[in-house]
């Protein structure tokens, strides 16, 4: 068997028990973002949305379908990574991973791949439950679906290095509450930075997330607060960083070999 051949197989036969994980249990892991998408929808959309008005042209129900996607893809391909991640090093059959002739970009790629598999799949359902508020329209086909996969990625890498570092089952629970969640709520999900004092606009140009919900929303609304050439670079820097500091934490074995 040749060497590319047996790699092709791990990261197959990763990437399947990864999907097999969150599909056997896809009550508890697609069901709950579409349900709280359409709460979303309802308050903030229909309720709330009629007295705001229009937001950069848009109705206001129209303008938070991008951000309201894009954060359940953020929050699904994250938590899939670092859950099944931890889980392998608590239950410690990440051993046999590591031993094995397969290279730790490999392993790196499955779990991703695993994660990614999740947020496109809870993407396009929260996508669907958003058909029954509103039309969606897409501007651009091409920039939707590269910020789309990439912020995917992106989350999929934080979350396998949030689990890499985790020594228990709170630790994993961290950064999705005082990090993620935050940055996410900040990035302009139900706003446009414009409103903002000029100050606080600079400030918001430090958060990598409102880069990612800003070129998604060009590709649904043709509309963004931020260049979207350099939305798509600054993701792609991200993932590139993130993903050389995740294989040299699998090549040291930090959080694993100690």
């Amino acid at each position: 068997m040749s060497r590319w051949r047996r790699y092709r197989i791990a990261f197959e036969t990763l990437l399947i028990k990864e999907v097999l994980r969150f599909v056997r249990i896809w009550i508890q892991t697609v069901l709950p973002a579409a349900i709280t998408t359409a709460l979303y929808f309802i308050i903030f959309g229909t309720l709330i949305g009629g007295r705001i008005g229009e937001m950069d042209g848009y109705p206001y129900i129209d303008f938070i379908v991008p951000g309201l996607i894009l954060m359940a893809v953020i929050t699904n391909s994250y938590s899939n990574v670092v859950s099944s991640f931890f889980s392998a090093k608590y239950q410690r059959h990440v051993e046999e991973l590591l031993i094995s002739p397969v290279p730790n970009w490999v392993i790196l790629a499955g779990y991703v791949g695993g994660g990614m598999a999740r947020g496109v799949v809870v993407g396009v359902a929260v996508t669907l439950v958003s058909l029954l508020f509103t039309e969606v329209r897409v501007h651009s086909y091409m920039l939707t679906l590269v910020v789309f996969v990439l912020t995917s990625v992106l989350f999929a890498l934080g979350g396998f290095i949030n689990a890499v570092y985790a020594n228990s089952f709170d630790d994993i629970s961290i950064v999705p509450t005082f990090v993620l969640t935050p940055l996410t709520y900040l990035g302009g999900v139900f706003y446009s930075i414009d409103m903002l004092p000029t100050l606080w606009q600079n400030v918001s140009l430090a958060n990598p997330v409102l880069y990612m919900i800003n070129a998604f929303r060009f590709g649904i609304l043709g509309v963004s607060d931020i260049d979207p050439r350099l939305a798509v670079l600054v993701i792609l820097l991200f993932i590139a960083g993130l993903t050389a500091f995740a294989l040299s934490l699998l090549s040291r074995g930090v959080g694993i070999k100690n």
